[in-house]
């Protein structure tokens, strides 16, 4: 195998492994709350949190840390995370157990971002939208084989094996990191000003503003994907497994779909899904009436609601390259940044929602969230073609 496949599934590997320690902790809620002697709503409120500073840190990180070597940061930032996720583990009381989540995820957003500045760096330009969309499948691919075995750890072993296995897979990744990524990077650096004059660019913020209001559409009803299924539906919990085994096969299938899409006509095609993702977010309370009906949406739905992801995070990528190459580690921190921004929205959303209108309704508020990134996407696109249109008559 080749240097550059093997640093390729090196980095699939680093997203497994943020995948399975930020969204393992969906599976084993109930757990958790047993264990911990609290309600299991107030567990819930540790992926909001997670997310909340996952979202808030990872700027400040990357900007801070920008005139440090690429190669030493990243792996100082994993044994930060190999601490806080082990201390998930050893967790006595609730607030022991927020204490590391926080530590977890204030390391995690920069991590993700520092690995796809490193894509730029070993991927030629023709394959780098199929490295990125490899990587972020590394997320779907947690919540396809992560999630279910942490559940089935948790079951039969103790929710705190869950968060240990993913501390021995963080030790095994940082010695393959130390033997593979490129030890001196070119770094173009910048002030703390300069770095974030990135965000001043209409293409940049409208595109960071439709990462945030996607996730929330996609969390506003994920959060309670459990209870969906087997209070709503009525699926047994011996299925539950199988069950979020295909829907997150099915967002391994999106991912990699984007990445095709990333190559062949960009943000430019991504209109329509939105469209689509709306109507089926809107027809969801109609369909969870039957087995049948609810679980065919929700797989359809899981098919297409991450279709974007790859082509935004390349469109950051490049406008960072050309315009802002001070910005790059920034702009490959946007998409994690705002989209566990919008995970913060939808599961808070969510949660207001299951009290209000009821957990078979809740996907009425990711429809809303839909209908604004439907808006924004139109937005961007303008705002590129704009772009375009000025720097070729400067050139004329």
């Amino acid at each position: 195998m080749s240097k550059y496949r093997l640093q390729a599934v090196v980095f699939v590997l680093v997203a497994f492994m943020l995948g399975c320690n930020e969204f393992m902790v969906v599976g084993v809620l109930s757990d958790i709350a047993s264990h911990l002697h609290v309600s299991i709503a107030l567990v819930g409120y540790l992926v909001t949190i997670f997310a909340t500073v996952y979202a808030v840190s990872t700027p400040f990180i990357t900007i801070l840390t920008s005139k440090y070597s690429r190669y030493k940061t990243l792996l100082v930032l994993m044994v930060v995370f190999l601490i806080g996720n082990t201390l998930s583990g050893l967790a006595t009381n609730y607030w022991s157990m927020l204490v590391s989540r926080v530590i977890t995820a204030a390391v995690a957003g920069s991590i993700i971002s520092l690995i796809m500045t490193f894509t730029t760096v070993v991927a030629p330009r023709e394959k780098r939208a199929n490295l990125v969309s490899w990587v972020s499948a590394g997320f779907s691919i947690a919540a396809v084989i992560g999630i279910p075995i942490g559940t089935t750890i948790s079951t039969n072993y103790g929710w705190r094996y869950a968060f240990y296995a993913v501390s021995v897979i963080t030790v095994m990744i940082f010695f393959l990191l130390v033997w593979l990524l490129p030890k001196h990077v070119k770094q173009v650096q910048g002030s703390i000003k300069g770095q974030l004059s990135l965000l001043k660019d209409r293409r940049i913020y409208l595109a960071a503003m439709l990462v945030l209001f996607t996730a929330a559409a996609m969390y506003g009803y994920y959060t309670y994907i459990r209870p969906l299924l087997t209070t709503t539906l009525g699926f047994s919990n011996a299925s539950l497994n199988i069950l979020l085994f295909i829907i997150g096969f099915m967002s391994i299938i999106s991912t990699r779909w984007s990445g095709r899409i990333a190559d062949h006509g960009g943000l430019r095609v991504i209109p329509k899904y939105y469209v689509i993702n709306t109507i089926f977010l809107v027809l969801l309370p109609l369909a969870l009436s039957t087995k049948a009906t609810g679980l065919t949406l929700l797989l359809m739905i899981s098919l297409i609601v991450t279709i974007f992801n790859t082509p935004v995070q390349i469109h950051f990528l490049n406008v960072a390259e050309r315009n802002y190459p001070q910005s790059l580690v920034l702009a490959s921190s946007l998409y994690s940044i705002f989209f566990n921004f919008g995970i913060s929205l939808g599961s808070a959303t969510s949660s207001v929602l299951v009290g209000t209108i009821g957990l078979k309704n809740i996907s009425l508020g990711s429809a809303v969230y839909a209908l604004i990134s439907l808006g924004l996407i139109i937005g961007l696109n303008r705002a590129i073609k704009a772009r375009k249109a000025s720097r070729q008559n400067l050139s004329a």
